[in-house]
């Protein structure tokens, strides 16, 4: 894993498509987690704990079948290096802004906070918006995708769900 995939001072705000008005806890579907459920509970389970990495690996882990139990560390370490050698979809991709309302905040450390698109804190950086763009994350983002937000945190929205 030669590339850093993390956030920095970062919002990804939901998506323009997103279909609810406010943030929801996703459900398991057909008795099992999905990856929004698993992301959910790890996020909301170690606010500012976890980085975008950790996040990626941890849901796909926690998706085998059967999960991988009581990993060694050498191990683990192997899987993740393994896991991180193909390309990875980032968190912009995720089903927590793009369908349940939760945007994801990252702090100068790059760990993550899941932020409601109804509170105070969601708006202000929203709002806060300057429209400048920065260098706080991965891969490139399109024209109007990007701006600094308040508390010199970059906003960027999650992918669409649909085409325009």
């Amino acid at each position: 894993m030669a590339e850093d995939l993390n956030y920095y001072s970062t919002l990804i705000a939901v998506a323009d498509d997103c279909p609810v008005d406010a943030a929801e806890v996703p459900k398991p579907r057909g008795g099992r987690p999905t990856v929004a459920v698993l992301q959910y509970e790890l996020i909301s389970g170690a606010p500012y704990g976890l980085t975008q990495e950790d996040v990626l690996f941890e849901t796909w882990l926690r998706r085998q079948d059967p999960p991988p139990r009581d990993l060694s560390e050498q191990r683990r370490a192997e899987l993740r290096k393994e896991f991180f050698s193909r390309s990875q979809a980032c968190l912009r991709a995720s089903p927590l802004p793009k369908k349940h309302g939760w945007g994801l905040l990252f702090d100068r450390d790059g760990r993550i906070a899941l932020c409601p698109m109804e509170s105070e804190e969601y708006r202000r950086l929203v709002e806060g918006q300057a429209g400048g763009t920065g260098g706080s994350g991965p891969g490139d983002s399109g024209p109007g995708d990007s701006g600094t937000g308040g508390d010199g945190v970059r906003v960027l929205k999650a992918m669409r769900s649909r085409r325009s």
